[in-house]
């Protein structure tokens, strides 16, 4: 069994009732037992603790080696209360944790704690357990095919249960009752109303709506009034902020970023529009077959839009090199970010991993990596070097729906504009370029670096005034550019090379410059794919018309994969972890479901409702599954610690974007009216930006209502994050990031007590609470906001407190103490816990 760092070891003193047990001859119980952990042991421990040369000199394939113990450690054997040996502890992940890629399932660890503590009973006649030796990567075949994931998709037959609302119900109670536990209670009407709110919307409720809620969904008897709750899903589902909650989910697993990474770091044009997309594709339930098919191959459709073609602006959301040693091997590398992505993201498929070679895990042949690679072959990278090369390969101007020659004064109107502030800006950087050194000059043929130069150059040869006035023709410049008449606007987006149909090649050690066999594009062969019709290229196409072919096999009914991968991505964004808990790999190394049967029904109804997103969060979330409470019971604690079985709701830690929303919405400054376009630059302290190695560049500043905005749709800039989301565990952009970290770290605490974004949204919180009479409303209120309930008289007591020891034995004004009083509230563990 794998070991963490080789720092685990068990070691035993054999005391002689344990080899007294184990050299009798075993009972029948005893000999099943036997078998059921050698079989654990054998599939999850021998790889690396047996042979020759165990990990850490512990040798797990023989009892005596078990009992000899590593090369340090304390005994695997309590022998007065075996329920702690370290090895039990370890397969708990009690301090001790083995396997360290993952826990093993619920059923295995009880059968090796029985084993355990019944003194590891082994047969006389079978010295040693026989581990497989590696015999090279996972051929495609029978047996390989069989895998669970790679099964057809077929709806299960619906298990008996008495408990429960809807078949998810069926599902879970049929799964406690094998393990002998019950569901946990209802959640309180409450606790639900906030949950879902942020669960949908990412937003708390309103105080009015809170308590009109919490009184329609409570019953008497502790349950929930069903109506009410469904009238409340269709409510939460029709608000536009469902959209911006959601689409930061997917924009989570496509890297989205609108920067290019490296040094330069330099801003994507556009690229909004393709978040803009996203969110508008959650609200208005954009079939998720749809919704696929368009950032693929939005180009390529019959019916090609200018949302389609937005859409394709996924495969311009990576980083970029403008300057690789090696332009081969830097094309292949972008290659091979839109493959991972692709796969992982659709497919949850590590299809990256064979780039070099066949995959180590998973029956994915290097072969199949490159027919794979073959559909996106054709696609010019995101740009050569200077910004003209990124306009001419990745941008477009695409046409809304307003008739054309109704536009053409605007945009000749508009044209005069753009030409008008070019000339004086042209004008002005040639009396600029003299004052400039050499490694100056050559940035300054960056578009993206002038600015910056400019303001450096100041009492270097310009004053202030000319550098206020470059500023705002910038300024001008950029806001002309990105809002064109309406009718035409400029788009971030896919295009293909067609002056060469390209070929694709197996890469010797995905080496571009060793190119081998040459392959057609095509399907992993493990997934016994169609066959391929690739469709005839006409004169004067514009792009190969692959990926659509592409998008066809991955969005088709008979993909066993593509519904599964989606709605365990639903249920995970609702219970904080998927039935499949590494939700990007569901190949031979990922975690198996802990509910197949679940997952293959919600699969199958997610295809049967036309792909509906929608539909599938309301099948969740009537459910009394999603219902009941967080609070723990012990027995149950004992039984499954980590929930495997779904016997309660997981309380979560809001994400940086609900900690930063429900900020500013409870100190009454969140600006939800405005919602898409361009994106917004926060206040980021100069002490951050210094760690560029161009302090501020490509930061701006923005007006205080837009600096309000909801988080989504924050600059994201790879290398100047702004400062409270990184602390709570904001996305990574370099990669698809199927599940954020959830951590507890110093900084948290001292961003939120200590940060000028924090004293502004205290003091403002502050002024919004002296519109009440008196202390005890002002403490009331300012309690009900941060925890969207009724706070009790002890709470509020506390308060008045706190804000009177302010006064009194800190000196503070009134003012003061009640601002430092807010400051707290928002930093209660309630304000950005979920239960």
């Amino acid at each position: 069994m794998f070991l963490r760092n080789g720092l685990i070891i068990f070691q035993c003193a054999v005391t002689l009732s344990v080899g007294s047990a184990s050299r009798a001859e075993l009972t029948d119980e005893q000999q099943k037992l036997w078998n059921d952990a050698a079989e654990i042991l054998t599939r999850s421990c021998l790889k690396c603790h047996a042979g020759n040369s165990p990990k850490s000199q512990l040798d797990l394939s023989t009892r005596d080696g078990i009992l000899a113990g590593g090369e340090q450690g304390g005994p695997a054997y309590d022998t007065d209360d075996p329920n702690n040996s370290n090895l039990i502890q370890a397969i708990r992940y009690d301090g001790l944790e083995m396997p360290p890629n993952r826990q093993l399932p619920v059923n295995d660890i009880r059968i090796l704690e029985q084993w355990v503590q019944q003194g590891m009973p082994w047969p006389r006649d079978h010295r040693q357990l026989e581990s497989a030796e590696a015999t090279g990567p996972p051929e495609v075949n029978e047996e390989t095919k069989g895998f669970w994931s790679f099964q057809p998709l077929t709806e299960p037959l619906v298990p008996d249960s008495n408990w429960g609302f809807n078949e998810i119900d069926n599902f879970i109670a049929s799964r406690l009752a094998e393990n002998g536990l019950e569901p946990s209670p209802a959640s309180d009407a409450q606790s639900l109303v906030r949950r879902m709110h942020y669960n949908v919307t990412g937003l708390p409720p309103e105080p009015e709506a809170a308590e009109r809620w919490t009184a329609r969904l409570h019953q008497n008897d502790g349950t929930v009034n069903q109506a009410a709750l469904e009238e409340l899903i269709e409510t939460l589902l029709a608000s536009p902020h469902y959209g911006e909650q959601w689409g930061r989910h997917w924009l989570d697993l496509v890297r989205y970023a609108e920067t290019n990474s490296y040094e330069r770091d330099g801003a994507k044009p556009y690229v909004w529009r393709y978040r803009d997309y996203v969110i508008r594709a959650f609200n208005s339930d954009k079939p998720y077959d749809q919704f696929i098919t368009e950032q693929l191959a939005g180009d390529e459709l019959e019916n090609c839009t200018s949302e389609s073609v937005i859409a394709t602006g996924y495969y311009r959301l990576g980083r970029w090199d403008d300057e690789p040693v090696d332009h081969a091997l830097a094309f292949y590398d972008d290659l091979d970010d839109i493959i991972g992505t692709t796969f992982q993201t659709m497919l949850g498929l590590t299809v990256n991993c064979a780039r070099c070679h066949d995959h180590k895990i998973d029956p994915i042949p290097q072969r199949d990596y490159y027919r794979l690679l073959g559909f996106f072959r054709n696609i010019r990278r995101y740009g050569i070097r200077s910004d003209k090369t990124v306009r001419d390969a990745s941008v477009r101007e695409v046409d809304l729906p307003e008739e054309a020659s109704l536009l053409d004064q605007e945009y000749i109107a508009h044209d005069e504009k753009i030409s008008n502030v070019k000339r004086l800006i042209d004008e002005f950087e040639q009396t600029v370029i003299p004052l400039l050194t050499e490694p100056q000059k050559e940035d300054f043929e960056f578009v993206t670096s002038r600015l910056p130069i400019v303001n450096s150059l100041l009492d270097s040869g310009l004053t202030k005034e000319q550098i206020t006035e470059y500023q705002r023709l910038d300024k001008q410049l950029k806001t002309l550019q990105e809002n064109g008449p309406s009718g035409r606007a400029k788009v971030l987006c896919i295009t293909e090379d067609m002056e060469t149909i390209h070929t694709t090649h197996v890469l010797t050690r995905g080496n571009p410059h060793a190119p081998g066999e040459e392959v057609l594009p095509g399907f992993p062969s493990v997934l016994s794919p169609p066959n391929i019709n690739m469709p005839e290229i006409p004169e004067g196409a514009k792009t190969t018309g692959r990926r659509k072919v592409l998008a066809a096999w991955i969005t088709s009914p008979q993909n066993p994969l593509t519904a599964r991968v989606m709605v365990n991505r639903i249920w995970q964004y609702h219970f904080g972890r998927g039935i499949v808990r590494s939700s990007s790999d569901f190949g031979f190394q990922g975690t198996p479901p802990t509910h197949p049967l679940l997952l293959d029904w919600l699969a199958s109804q997610f295809v049967t409702s036309g792909w509906s997103v929608k539909h599938m969060h309301r099948l969740i979330m009537s459910s009394a599954t999603f219902q009941m409470s967080s609070s723990a019971r012990q027995h149950a604690l004992n039984q499954d610690p980590v929930n495997d079985l779904f016997w309660r709701f997981n309380m979560r830690r809001m994400s940086a974007e609900e900690i930063r929303d429900s900020i500013l919405w409870a100190a009454g400054n969140l600006n939800t009216k405005k919602m898409f376009g361009p994106s917004i630059y926060t206040d980021i302290p100069d002490e951050v930006k210094a760690g560029q190695s161009q302090p501020g560049r490509g930061w701006e500043t923005s007006s205080p209502e837009d600096q309000n905005r909801r988080s989504i749709y924050i600059h994201v800039k790879r290398s100047l994050v702004d400062p409270l989301l990184v602390s709570f565990d904001f996305a990574d952009t370099d990669q698809a990031c199927p599940v954020r970290f959830v951590t507890t770290q110093p900084t948290q605490a001292l961003g939120l007590l200590n940060s000028k974004f924090m004293q502004q949204q205290a003091a403002a919180f502050a002024d919004s609470l002296r519109k009440q009479q008196s202390s005890i409303d002002q403490v009331r209120q300012g309690l009900t906001l941060v925890t969207q309930r009724p706070p009790s008289e002890d709470e509020i007591r506390k308060g008045l407190i706190l804000i009177e020891q302010l006064q009194s034995k800190e000196g503070l004004t009134s003012d003061q103490a009640l601002q430092y009083f807010c400051l707290l509230a928002l930093n209660l563990n309630e304000f950005i816990y979920l239960d």
